[in-house]
Order: C-alpha cells, then sequence, then structure tokens
C-alpha cells in the first residue's frame, strides 16, 4: 500500500509540473520511477500507458480554463500523432540516444530565449496579431519532430513544442502550454499503440499504471487552475529555467558522463541563478 501511494504521489508530481508549465512529465516520473527501483523499460512503459489518461483529463482542464488555441491544436495533433507512432516503431529497432544531446543543444537555446524574453522584454499576447507564413509552416514540422523524439527518445513534445509557442507574440504563457497539454493525449495515445503493436506489454506492472494515473488525474485541473494564475513573466522564467536545467543536463550526461543532479558544486550555481531570476519575475508581475 505504500508503494502505490509513492507512485501515485509520483504520478501527481509530475502532472503538476507538466500541467502548468507544459512540459517535464515524462522527465520527472521516469526519473522518480528509477529512483524507487524501477527498471527503465517498465518506467518508460508505465510513463507512456498513463500519460494517456492523465494528458486527456489535463487537456480537458486547460479546455475548461481557456488556455487551449484550438486552431493551432489542429496543427499539431496530426503530425504529432504520426511522429509518435513511427517514433515507436522506430525505437523497436534503432535506439535514438544518439539523437538527444543535439536537439538538448537546440533546446537549451530556446529555454535562454524564453527567459530572456518574459524577463526583460515586455510581454503582450495579441490574440488577434495575425500569424505569417513562417510560423503557419513551422507547426507540422515542429509537431511530427516532437512527436516521434517523444516516443523514440523518451521525452520531447512539450521540450520542443511549448519552447516554440512560448517565442509566439500572439500566444499568453498560459496558452501556450495548455495547448500543448490539449494536444498531448493524441501523441500519448498513438505511442501507446504503437509501443503495444511493436513491443509488447507483457512486462507491465499494472497498479503502476494505475496508480499514477489516479496522481495525475487528481493534479491535472489544479494545474490548468494554476497556469492560468501566475503572471507571464514568473510562468515564463520558471517555463525557461526547467528547460534549461533539463536540456543541460542531458548535454553534460551524453558529451561527458556527468549526471548534473547528483554534483552539487555543478548544480548548486544554477539553481542559485534560476532562484534569483525567479524572485527577479516575481517583482516584475508586482
Amino acid at each position: 500500500m505504500k508503494k502505490i501511494i509513492v507512485l501515485a504521489m509520483i504520478g501527481l508530481v509530475a502532472q503538476l509540473i507538466d500541467g502548468s508549465l507544459g512540459m517535464a512529465y515524462g522527465v520527472t516520473s521516469t526519473t522518480l520511477l528509477l529512483m524507487v527501483g524501477l527498471t527503465p523499460a517498465i518506467a518508460s512503459a508505465s510513463v507512456h500507458l498513463a500519460e494517456v489518461v492523465t494528458s486527456a483529463v489535463s487537456g480537458y482542464s486547460h479546455l475548461r480554463f481557456g488556455n487551449v488555441d484550438i486552431k493551432i491544436v489542429k496543427k499539431l495533433v496530426l503530425p504529432g500523432a504520426l511522429g509518435a507512432f513511427l517514433g515507436a516503431a522506430f525505437l523497436s529497432y534503432i535506439p535514438a540516444v544518439f539523437i538527444k544531446p543535439y536537439i538538448s543543444i537546440f533546446l537549451l537555446g530556446l529555454g535562454v530565449y524564453v527567459l530572456f524574453r518574459f524577463l526583460f522584454l515586455k510581454i503582450t499576447a495579441d490574440e488577434q496579431e495575425p500569424e505569417t507564413d513562417s510560423k503557419h509552416k513551422l507547426y507540422r514540422p515542429v509537431g511530427f519532430m516532437a512527436g516521434f523524439m517523444d516516443a523514440s527518445g523518451g521525452g520531447g513534445w512539450g521540450p520542443l513544442t511549448t519552447p516554440l509557442l512560448l517565442t509566439h507574440r500572439h500566444l499568453s504563457p498560459s496558452k501556450a502550454i495548455g495547448t500543448v497539454n490539449f494536444s498531448e493525449f493524441a501523441v500519448s495515445l498513438s505511442a501507446s499503440i504503437g509501443f503495444f503493436l511493436f513491443i509488447g506489454w507483457e512486462t507491465l506492472y499494472w497498479q503502476i499504471v494505475l496508480a499514477m494515473m489516479l496522481g495525475g488525474i487528481m493534479a491535472a485541473p489544479f494545474a490548468a487552475w494554476l497556469v492560468k494564475r501566475i503572471k507571464p513573466a514568473l510562468l515564463g522564467v520558471l517555463a525557461g529555467g526547467l528547460i534549461i536545467l533539463t536540456n543541460l543536463r542531458t548535454i553534460v550526461k551524453e558529451f561527458f558522463s556527468i549526471e548534473l543532479f547528483a554534483v552539487m558544486h555543478f548544480l548548486q550555481p544554477l539553481l542559485l541563478v534560476w532562484i534569483i531570476l525567479i524572485i527577479a519575475a516575481f517583482r516584475k508581475d508586482s
């Protein structure tokens, strides 16, 4: 019973982060599941299936709170679902580990831009601002790439789509995050179908999946409410810092074989800078 409660708390924390910042459900939940002793394969399979239900509840909650841009959802969801299915097939034969460091370098740059934009620039979310052709053309390829990486690389839907939507001036941070969460259901479902067909779920522990689903369902409505209440500068700094830390961890681990989160004299200065920026964003919003 104690283990089920721990697993439910993992699902709750992961969904709270993902639902309010638009990313890191997979990274957070997989990391925490590995910490409690699960093997990587079982942790990954559990996360993908649990996310089908949690993303559905999260997406509906964001829709109810007005955090979703349906026009962008329509452009993201089909390429994302296709990419996720193909990513699941790809992972069955060829590991995608070698791709992740280079994607993380790109995402790290986006994280820095997001921090700069929301902390130092005046934030205007003009819903009537017309989209340029270049923005219009980005949605589908980014959706496909994000879906593919989410299934084949263990994560990527939120980290790829959220930063790019946050860089668009016609979207508020809450609407960018809500749109990503709403679209994620189709991606998670497609990836789960792909894994079921190409790998199978024979070794899956259903009690783990159900416990994580329960925790995620509990957190989803609150996360959707929270993202609407947090001011843009603060939300942008929180999301930007999360993008930088998670991707810097991947880069350092892949290129230098160092676990960033385990080496405190590397991690502490980064966290200190992030805290200072969060305080600055809070004062700016005030």
